[in-house]
C-alpha cells in the first residue's frame, strides 16, 4: 500500500448510521464555479442587477427559485462544447438567459441578453466561497496537490489570477483551452496525467453529480460532492455542504 492510503480515518454516511473509512489521499480536484468561485454577490442578485438597471421590478428571491431552468439548459448541453470557444459560450449562455427571462416572465428586447452575458464575464464580478482559501491552505500544509478540472471559459486562468489562487494549483485543466468537457472520462484522464496521480490516490470535488463526481468515480476516484445550496440531500456519496469540512473527510485531518 502506498504512503498516500496508508492512513485512514472514519467518517458517517450521509444518514450517520455507519462508519466509512477513507484514507489519506495525495491529490485533490476541484470544479471551480459554485465550487470555488461565484458570481458576485450571487448569480440571482447580479442577474437581478442588471433587470432592475433595465427598468424591470424582479426580485432577487424568484430568479433564486429559478435556477432549476439553468440546470434543465445544462443537462441539455451535456455534449454540446460550449465552454471551447467565444461563440459557443455567447450562444450557449444566451439560451440560458432567453430561458430563465421567459421563465420569468420578461420581455426579452434587443440588447438585454448581450448585457447580461458582459455583465458575467467581467471578472470583477466574482469572488472565491469564504471557505476556499482557508480550505486549499490547510490542503497544502498535507502536502497534497491541488488541481483544477472545469467546464469553462479560458478566462478562468485569469480569474484564478486576479483572484490570488491561480498559484495554488498545480495543475489547472479548463475545457475552454484543452477542446473536452466533463463528463467526458478524458478530461479527468489529462489532470491525472499531469498531476501524475492514480485515480485512486485521488479526490474530485463539485457541485454536480451527473458533471462532477458520478464521471470522476467511474474511474475510479473519491467523489465528493459540495452541496452549498441543499439541492441533493439524497446522494447516496460522500456530501459536504462546506469546504471547511473536505481536510477531515480525506483523511488529512482527525
Amino acid at each position: 500500500m502506498s504512503p498516500a492510503r496508508s492512513a485512514g480515518v472514519k467518517v458517517e454516511d450521509r444518514c450517520g448510521r455507519y462508519p466509512r473509512t477513507v484514507t489519506k489521499y495525495r491529490a485533490v480536484f476541484f470544479d471551480a464555479g459554485e465550487t470555488l468561485v461565484h458570481p458576485h454577490p450571487s448569480f440571482a442578485e447580479l442577474f437581478t442587477l442588471v433587470l432592475n438597471r433595465e427598468g424591470f421590478d424582479v426580485d432577487p428571491a424568484v430568479v433564486a427559485d429559478s435556477m432549476h431552468v439553468i440546470s434543465e439548459r445544462f443537462r441539455e448541453a451535456v455534449s454540446d462544447m460550449w465552454t471551447t470557444s467565444p461563440e459557443r459560450s455567447r450562444e450557449f449562455w444566451h439560451s440560458v438567459y432567453e430561458r430563465l427571462l421567459e421563465h420569468l416572465g420578461v420581455p426579452n428586447p434587443n440588447g438585454l441578453a448581450d448585457q447580461l452575458y458582459a455583465e458575467f464575464t467581467d471578472l470583477s464580478n466574482y469572488r472565491l466561497f469564504p471557505d476556499v482559501e482557508e480550505t486549499i491552505g490547510r490542503l497544502r500544509t498535507g502536502r497534497v496537490l491541488l488541481g483544477v478540472v472545469s467546464n469553462f471559459e479560458a478566462w478562468l486562468e485569469q480569474l484564478l489570477e486576479s483572484l490570488g489562487i491561480a498559484d495554488a494549483f498545480d495543475v489547472r485543466v479548463i475545457s475552454g483551452v484543452e477542446g473536452m468537457e466533463k463528463p467526458d472520462p478524458g478530461i479527468f484522464i489529462l489532470a491525472l496525467d499531469r498531476a501524475g496521480a492514480n485515480p485512486r490516490e485521488s479526490v474530485y470535488v463539485g457541485d454536480s453529480p451527473e458533471f462532477d463526481t458520478r464521471p470522476a468515480e467511474e474511474l475510479g476516484m473519491l467523489g465528493v460532492l459540495l452541496d452549498r445550496r441543499g439541492r441533493f440531500p439524497e446522494h447516496s456519496g460522500l456530501r459536504i455542504t462546506t469546504l471547511d469540512d473536505l481536510p477531515s473527510v480525506i483523511g488529512l485531518e482527525r
